[in-house]
């Protein structure tokens, strides 16, 4: 069925209120965007630490209700339960029901990173070629497809790696893409660690869907008990990279090559810095405004 879609932009700090009151009124979802997007200073805000919920300086919630909804009744009553509402906060449209799920697949087109390996959605057919890794994906609700700068940087990076019979560490596994990835590169086995239960559920039905299920164990930080790794990646962000340094470093075995990505243009020296601690051979390579760094724990 069609929907009515009341769209609210707010202050940070308006949200909270508005979001309850947007509830309170019968909204059957609310959705968060940044509403300065097309501004330079845009935030990104991807894969928060566990218990945190960033969100932008200006906010855009779009509530959807039913298509018969009252837009006049439902402008005034948020007139009253938020006496700060200004006319030109609020807009209404009309929304075509659609099959969501099916809309993103269809934008979703196999993509190839370094020399052989392929991302391809679940629902698309490989060709058969002879030397192509191909990875069958349905991100669900995690993050990781390959169309984010860091996971492509990280996907070309497992590509250059010689991973026949290694174990590997992905910390932050999303999707499941870059552990799965390195499965179907040679690994032996892969372990993912990420805080967001729902990436555990969709790196498990990736892995099954990739035919490698018993090679990939995943857990919640606090479930996961460290064993270091012959290769070692973790694709989060720059200020839990930082603190979790010395984690990272009794993950990857002596001498095993390691990356880490997330990590926004500039934001690079200071980790560079503090990896130098344990790791040798660093390097940037980027992608857009993004980069990873790259090297080997020291032996």
């Amino acid at each position: 069925m069609p929907f009515l879609e009341l769209s609210l932009i707010v202050r940070i700090e308006q949200q909270p209120g508005a979001e309850e009151s947007l509830d309170d009124l019968g909204a059957l979802s609310i959705t968060l965007q940044d509403a300065d997007a097309e501004t330079p200073d845009e935030q990104a805000i991807f894969e928060p630490g566990v218990g945190e919920v960033p969100l932008w300086p200006t906010i855009t919630l779009n509530a959807l209700f039913d298509e018969h909804a009252d837009r006049r009744g439902l402008a005034e009553a948020l007139g009253e339960l938020l006496p700060w509402l200004e006319p030109d906060q609020l807009t209404f449209r009309d929304v075509a029901d659609q099959d969501w799920e099916r809309a993103w697949m269809d934008q979703f087109e196999p993509m190839s990173f370094g020399r052989r390996l392929w991302i391809y959605p679940w629902n698309i057919e490989p060709p058969a070629e002879d030397d192509s890794v191909v990875v069958r994906l349905d991100p669900g609700l995690a993050f990781g497809s390959g169309t984010h700068p860091t996971t492509a940087l990280c996907l070309e990076w497992l590509d250059g790696l010689d991973l026949a019979g290694k174990t590997v560490t992905d910390f932050g596994c999303g999707s499941g893409i870059l552990a799965i990835a390195a499965l179907k590169l040679g690994a032996a086995s892969a372990v993912g660690v990420d805080n967001d239960p729902q990436a555990l559920i969709a790196s498990a039905d990736n892995a099954e869907r990739n035919g490698v299920a018993d090679r990939l164990s995943v857990y919640l930080p606090g479930d996961h008990v460290a064993v270091p790794a012959d290769v070692f990646i973790a694709n989060i962000l720059a200020g839990p990279l930082g603190e979790l340094a010395p984690t990272f470093a009794a993950a990857a075995k002596p001498g095993a090559p390691f990356a880490i990505s997330g990590i926004l243009v500039g934001q690079q020296d200071e980790l560079l810095l503090r990896y130098a601690e344990w790791f040798d051979e660093l390097r940037v390579d980027t992608r857009e405004d993004w980069v990873r760094i790259s090297g080997h724990r020291r032996a």
